[in-house]
């Protein structure tokens, strides 16, 4: 009996290779799948080359011939721009893997590009920060068809430990509603540690006596340690969460709520938290610098 041929990998373009897209690109490659591979500022892309990305000089060429194009961009603008760029060739059918945290609105906008171009978009943001894209462990929350669920395996499968499956039309935005919830909750959860930790700072109050006060309760948790863990020690950079993409995000959230009916005074009241620490000067740095917008610069 003759042996059955391997199935052909799937192509995949990744478009944002920042703290998110790279990883998950190398995870995708190591993965077996092929993987090309473009970012706006080239150097950032380069090291993929080492674990089997191609690196591409423009999105035209990172898209040309894939079966899947994966999106990890900063805003929905900026995700609209470079598929714009990219378009010439993109051919009709393609998958289009959009993982930007892009908002409502600016999801509508992507939505409408791919009816455009006749791409089927699957709306598929992920939850997690830096280390669960570089162990592959993110959770993929996904909205699209039946149809191209079985092609995305793979590539979800690469870059996550679970796909959670929330619906059948991206354009709904089902997928992106969730991580909208989501992340509402992280960013409240930031600014509730770093906001403790600044009051304890300001009374003369230990830290660690804080800390030890909450231990094993029911107001403990690991991410309360971990944010407490990178301001104790100083280890901001590089950020799990930069503080810049934090405010982006917190702003995407209230304009969500409002869309809905729905007032965010602690979602509000956070963006301009993180405003002030990316003025200070801490943008770059794990969203966890929400400490600093507590003290004058």
């Amino acid at each position: 009996m003759p042996d059955t041929p391997a199935p052909a990998p799937v192509h995949v373009a990744v478009l944002g290779t920042g703290t998110m897209g790279a990883p998950m690109a190398r995870n995708l490659a190591r993965a077996g799948l092929s993987v090309r591979a473009w970012n706006r500022s080239r150097a950032k892309a380069e090291p993929l080359a080492a674990d089997g990305v191609t690196v591409a000089d423009t999105p035209q060429e990172a898209v040309r011939g894939a079966d899947v194009v994966l999106t990890m961009l900063h805003d929905g603008p900026a995700a609209l721009d470079v598929m714009r760029a990219a378009a010439p060739a993109l051919r009709p059918g393609t998958v289009w893997v959009q993982s930007t945290t892009a908002g409502l609105e600016g999801l509508a906008d992507l939505a409408a590009f791919a009816r455009e171009h006749d791409l089927v978009i699957v709306d598929a943001p992920v939850v997690g920060t830096r280390r669960p894209a570089e162990e592959g462990t993110l959770t993929v929350l996904a909205a699209g068809p039946e149809s191209v669920r079985q092609v995305l395996a793979p590539v979800f499968d690469a870059v996550g430990a679970r796909t959670v499956w929330v619906g059948d039309d991206s354009a709904r935005g089902a997928a992106t509603r969730l991580k909208l919830v989501v992340n509402s909750w992280i960013l409240a959860v930031t600014h509730g540690a770093a906001e403790a930790l600044a009051l304890a700072e300001g009374l003369g109050v230990e830290a660690e006596g804080f800390l030890d006060a909450v231990a094993g309760g029911p107001l403990d948790m690991g991410y309360l340690r971990a944010k407490a863990a990178l301001l104790r020690s100083g280890a901001l950079t590089p950020p799990s969460f930069a503080t810049t993409t934090a405010e982006k995000d917190a702003r995407l959230i209230v304009a969500a709520g409002e869309s809905a009916g729905v007032r965010l005074d602690v979602a509000a009241a956070g963006a301009e938290r993180f405003r002030r620490a990316v003025e200070q000067g801490h943008g770059d740095e794990d969203m966890a610098a929400s400490y600093f917008a507590s003290f004058d610069a």
